[in-house]
């Protein structure tokens, strides 16, 4: 995965919880940088890594991701001192994805996507788990007249809980019924079919090796780096082979729209 590195602090993102900002990198880019040191923690990082690398595996439309190394002199032109705080518990690696300049929330009034585009993406988020996709936060922005996917952190919620994780792979998605996009997302099960073969074993894995060591600390669960992430790995192979019941469950939550 590509690495950079934070050469300037533009600003701050004040919409987001955990304050992320937009930052040039030594690749003459520009990102909206993640960081490690927010409320959220690393797993936010880590969910919003091996999600966005799975949703370019489908090649769903999102930014493109790196990771963005951080020294802690960055703060030291930053006068505001909660800015100052984030990017010295920061240092090290942190998480970027590409900034669209001009880039708009999505607004369904306005724009309605097709139904198969609608119902992959309704697919990935119940697959995944990701609770940050309803009307009033659709974490979906519009660039050049098309669907971009951002902001990942709130998926794989089942990683704040690993003893139940096991459990927590055949469940449906039942928070599915409140997705932005599910009014329109009428084939579900074409998108299934279509999705579930690329997600081999293989691309998993090499989604989940991506995870930098240093987010994979203090983790008592597991006794090192290696161990959580084939966790991770065993996870997401584990629903998606028991993904009958959050299928089903998408499905009926689009019947109710009929």
């Amino acid at each position: 995965m590509k690495t950079v590195h934070a050469t300037r602090y533009i600003t701050p993102l004040r919409e987001g919880g955990s304050l992320p900002a937009v930052i040039e990198a030594d690749d003459d880019g520009m990102y909206v940088l993640k960081f490690r040191g927010a409320g959220q923690g690393p797993k936010a990082l880590i969910a919003e890594l091996v999600v966005g690398k799975l949703a370019q595996a489908l090649e769903l439309p999102m930014p493109d991701m790196a990771l963005v190394e951080l020294d802690r002199e960055f703060a030291r032109t930053e006068p505001d001192p909660e800015i100052q705080d984030l990017i010295r518990a920061s240092e090290g690696t942190n998480l970027g994805s590409d900034y669209l300049p001009g880039a708009l929330n999505y607004d369904p009034a306005a724009m309605q996507p097709d139904a198969g585009l609608a119902s992959r993406i309704v697919w990935f988020d119940a697959f995944t788990s990701n609770v940050d996709r309803t009307a009033r936060n659709p974490n979906l922005m519009v660039w050049h007249r098309k669907l971009y996917l951002i902001d990942h952190g709130a998926a794989l919620y089942f990683h704040h809980d690993w003893e139940n994780a096991g459990e927590a792979c055949g469940k449906p998605f039942k928070l599915i019924r409140d997705h932005v996009l599910l009014p329109f997302a009428s084939a579900i099960a074409d998108a299934d079919t279509a999705l579930a073969p690329v997600l081999t074993d293989a691309v998993i894995d090499a989604a989940v090796a991506d995870i930098p060591e240093s987010w994979l600390q203090n983790e008592p669960t597991f006794t090192d780096a290696d161990a959580y992430r084939h966790a991770y790995s065993n996870y997401l192979k584990r629903r998606l082979q028991l993904r009958e019941a959050f299928v089903q469950e998408a499905i009926r939550a689009h019947a109710a729209y009929l």
